[in-house]
């Protein structure tokens, strides 16, 4: 397939946490699998909300993530498109203007309650004259413009739900211009998704409301109606949504403290699906063993612990090639160093304290009971060249001298070599080391 075409609309109000990863990794990866499009379209007509800075910000974290848009594009460039969009819903007597002010709307909402029926609008503007609209023009009030819903049942095909229907006649009529002229989410959405050509709108199941209305947008305009997937909504542990105001699990609060952009992705993508939670290759290899059925109707919630082992288990498998580029800033290098402590990272920076076990300084731990057992060691250390066997050899002759065995015979040159209670393996650590320096840290 060559003709999928998705998007990811994000608003540049905030900062991006991990909840909007969700989405724009989903769009990303199923259009990867179908050699399609992916755009990212910046949903900028909040003008009092959006900044450039933010609109930057998620330039940046697509990047971290290794998401590439095959184009870019930002609302504040199309309000043409937009107007005659909106001219053409005028003429077609879909779209009207509507004088309230909001406290008017307020007290005929609290009224509707009282009466017990649903606070909906009662399209009292419909029925306005010509000349009562002139009168509130003279008091300097500006209309807000609704889009005239059919009030009807719309059906669609979910790819993530199954058979959706969204009851129109329960719903207001949606304002789509606000009374200062600019545009509401749905309108330039709509417009936006015609004329790019989007074929499959995924995003959260939190939209699956809207789409009665999209739908009867698309219509209206003579547009093709993309098929539409709504998946469940990352929460925090406590099932809470994310929030950009809050700066919930930033995107580039995660950067900073360290963690690897394809845990934050895998965490992202296959929480609430049927695939474990575990390392892939890259993110295309995760993508391709997804499938939009596996997403679960059920909560996601992302657990903070889950994150940390991925995170060192991405580390513990992550190839010298791969490391190497990253080590070089650090000082560091050698696929041997590597090797011996990739396995007790958590995160990749925690690499520059446990090399100090290998550069030094190291202060040797030596307990008073232990003195004369590692006399005995330091007499029996080998002699070069040092292998991966090294440490086996030694350990081995140790037991056999001192009786010493478990960690009897292990904790205390543990604590001698390195000064600390854990750490690396000391049959990958010792030939790193070398004798000269054993020997210094013995007693």
């Amino acid at each position: 397939m060559t003709d999928t075409v998705v998007r990811y609309a994000p608003s540049p109000t905030g900062r991006l946490h991990l909840g909007n990863a969700r989405p724009m990794l989903l769009n990303w990866l199923f259009a990867k699998a179908r050699s399609g499009r992916y755009i990212l379209r910046l949903d900028d007509t909040d003008v009092a909300r959006s900044t450039e800075e933010s609109a930057l910000g998620i330039l940046a974290d697509l990047a971290w993530l290794g998401v590439v848009p095959d184009a870019k594009v930002r609302q504040s460039d199309r309000t043409a498109i937009y107007d005659a969009a909106r001219d053409r819903l005028i003429a077609a007597g879909r779209l009207y203007p509507a004088y309230e002010t909001e406290d008017e709307l307020d007290r005929k909402r609290a009224r509707a309650r009282a009466l017990g029926k649903p606070p909906i609008y009662d399209r009292s503007a419909l029925a306005l004259t010509d000349a009562q609209k002139a009168a509130f023009e003279a008091e300097g009030r500006k209309p807000h413009w609704r889009f005239r819903l059919d009030g009807k049942p719309v059906h669609f095909d979910d790819m993530i739900k199954g058979p959706q229907t969204v009851n129109t006649a329960s719903m207001s009529d949606p304002v789509l211009v606000r009374a200062d002229g600019t545009y509401l989410y749905t309108l330039p959405s709509v417009v936006d998704d015609i004329d790019l050509g989007i074929t499959h709108v995924i995003r959260g199941e939190d939209h699956v409301s809207n789409t009665g209305t999209q739908i009867e947008i698309f219509e209206a305009l003579g547009g093709p109606v993309p098929l539409f997937a709504h998946h469940n909504l990352l929460t925090g542990a406590d099932g809470e949504g994310f929030s950009k105001r809050l700066g919930s699990l930033s995107l580039s609060d995660l950067r900073e403290a360290g963690y690897e952009p394809l845990a934050v992705a895998l965490m992202a993508v296959l929480t609430g699906t049927s695939l474990p939670v575990e390392p892939f290759p890259d993110l295309l290899a995760a993508g391709q063993a997804l499938d939009l059925s596996m997403i679960s109707h059920g909560p996601a919630r992302f657990d903070p612990a889950e994150l940390d082992t991925l995170n060192a288990r991405i580390l513990h498998s992550m190839p010298y090639d791969q490391a190497a580029p990253r080590l070089a800033p650090l000082g560091l290098a050698g696929e041997q160093l590597w090797l011996a402590l990739r396995e007790n990272l958590t995160k990749f920076n925690d690499i520059k304290d446990l090399a100090v076990l290998i550069n030094g300084p190291v202060e040797p731990v030596v307990a008073d009971e232990d003195r004369d057992f590692l006399a005995v060691a330091r007499d029996m250390l080998p002699l070069e060249p040092w292998g991966a066997g090294t440490w086996a050899l030694w350990t081995t002759g140790l037991k056999e001298k001192t009786g010493r065995k478990g960690k009897a015979l292990f904790h205390p040159l543990r604590l001698a070599l390195t000064g600390r209670e854990q750490g690396p393996e000391l049959k990958s650590l010792l030939p790193l080391l070398g004798r000269t320096e054993c020997l210094a840290r013995l007693p």
